[in-house]
């Protein structure tokens, strides 16, 4: 942990929150009431992913134990702080937002533009809050040592 400031170490916790809360709030929706995720997600009277098609059960659990996957990653790396450890759930996090970013980007159709606009939103947050915290992630570089 020597590559941390304190200053480094709250914006990455402060990070890895940002993106464990949404990622278990899919989990446990998705993994709890399946029907309920896929008729009624995001909540609040907004429906994302009926409109998108048929409801699959396996589907909507797949996505959940994705999601919780994420989020126990998310959650180790919180406590542990571990330079590889916080690299990895950050990429992890990049790797598997930026298709669903891109598939949602050129598959509009199904929503209004409001609900477009929203969900992507949420959608591009979590890869641009892990892009901005890996540069956090690096060991800083060391002055040379002066030759005696």
């Amino acid at each position: 942990m020597t590559y941390l400031t304190d200053s480094r170490r709250r914006a990455i916790r402060a990070g890895l929150v940002v993106l464990a809360i949404p990622a278990a709030w899919v989990a446990i929706w998705a993994l709890a009431a399946p029907h309920s995720f896929y008729a009624d997600f995001p909540g609040a009277g907004r429906e994302w992913v009926a409109p998108l098609g048929p409801y699959d059960q396996h589907l909507v659990r797949d996505v959940g134990a994705f999601e919780l996957a994420l989020t126990a990653l998310a959650i180790f790396a919180f406590v542990t702080l571990d330079r590889r450890l916080v690299q990895g759930t950050l990429v992890a996090f990049v790797v598997s937002g930026t298709p669903h970013l891109v598939y949602h980007a050129t598959a509009t159709e199904p929503l209004g533009t409001l609900d477009n606009v929203l969900s992507l939103a949420g959608l591009a947050l979590p890869v641009i809050v892990a892009l901005a915290l890996l540069p956090l992630t690096r060991e800083p570089v060391r002055a040379p040592e002066a030759v005696r």
